[in-house]
């Protein structure tokens, strides 16, 4: 015998699928607003007016950086044009995840005559190394540095 679909049923079925996609999305929110590290400027509109300056500045120093994980030791290198070493005036660096604030730590760099190197111990995911170098003249290096750690074994 085959039951007949009412209008209770249909009625059923539309607000059981409806509090589903709402309950998702009310726990995807929630997440997503929790794990929010922060605003990156208190002043966006104030830094946009002296992003270029700024950005012009620190192109004319032709530095590059790279960082890496070599067994427990975090080596950052800032390289100038002709790929020589550079020792900054100055260098702050917090290293973090990508979307939360839990794991931050700042690493103590101490130049070893070719690159920054801080011991560290990194578990396995994906990492940014948020660095400001200072130059002698007092310009501003600023990079976000992207690292996946995958240790053997993981």
């Amino acid at each position: 015998m085959a039951r007949e679909l009412t209008g209770k049923h249909v009625l059923f079925i539309f607000v059981g699928a409806f509090t589903v996609i709402i309950g998702v999305n009310l726990v995807l929110a929630y997440s997503a607003v929790k794990t929010f590290p922060g605003l990156e400027a208190k002043n966006g509109f104030v830094e946009s007016q002296q992003f270029d300056r700024d950005r012009a500045l620190q192109e004319a120093l032709g530095w590059t950086a790279e960082v890496d994980l070599v067994g427990e030791e975090l080596q950052l290198s800032i390289t100038d044009r002709s790929g020589k070493p550079v020792e900054v005036k100055e260098l702050k660096a917090i290293l973090g995840r990508p979307t939360h604030v839990r794991e931050d730590q700042e690493p103590e760099f101490v130049f070893d005559g070719t690159q920054y190197v801080a011991p560290i111990d990194l578990s396995d995911g994906n990492w940014d190394l948020r660095m400001i170098a200072v130059a002698e003249d007092g310009t501003q290096f600023k990079q976000r540095l992207k690292m996946l750690i995958r240790k053997p074994g993981s």
